[in-house]
């Protein structure tokens, strides 16, 4: 009973819930993705190389039509997509990282009130905490 409750504990954590709810996010967008990369970018670079369509290359094994082939044009439009998403992914970390930092930087104290221990600003003349004056203190 107990290896049960400390489960249903653990499903009911946040993390575990948000977990899931990024990997259902992360389908939906990988669906995205796949549609940009299969429609818009594999016409494009197909222009630049003269029309080549990645998918359709392959080296088949044996002279018979019906052997089995390596399609190596299917790991060419894999690794695009893959670096599409690694792009995308960095673009919004890196955005993320950008606003949590400005936050972080702003909310940061400078120094702690000498009387309460408490986190001040650097320009503050009262400790919002103890309200002890600290204009004496600098001179």
């Amino acid at each position: 009973m107990k290896l049960v409750k400390e489960f249903k504990e653990f499903i009911g954590r946040g993390n575990v819930i948000e977990l899931a709810a990024a990997v259902v996010m992360g389908a939906a967008f990988n669906a995205i993705v796949t549609s940009v990369v299969n429609d818009l970018i594999m016409p494009l670079l197909s222009v630049f190389t003269g029309g080549i369509d990645f998918s359709a290359l392959y080296i088949s094994i044996s002279p018979d039509p019906d052997a089995a082939r390596l399609a190596y044009g299917n790991l060419i439009a894999a690794v695009i997509h893959f670096l599409i998403v690694a792009l995308v992914l960095f673009i919004a970390i890196k955005a993320y990282n950008k606003l949590t930092n400005k936050k972080t930087e702003e909310k940061t104290p400078d120094r702690k009130c000498p009387f309460c221990f408490m986190a001040i600003h650097e320009k503050a003349s009262r400790c919002p905490h103890c309200t002890s004056e600290l204009d004496s203190l600098e001179e």
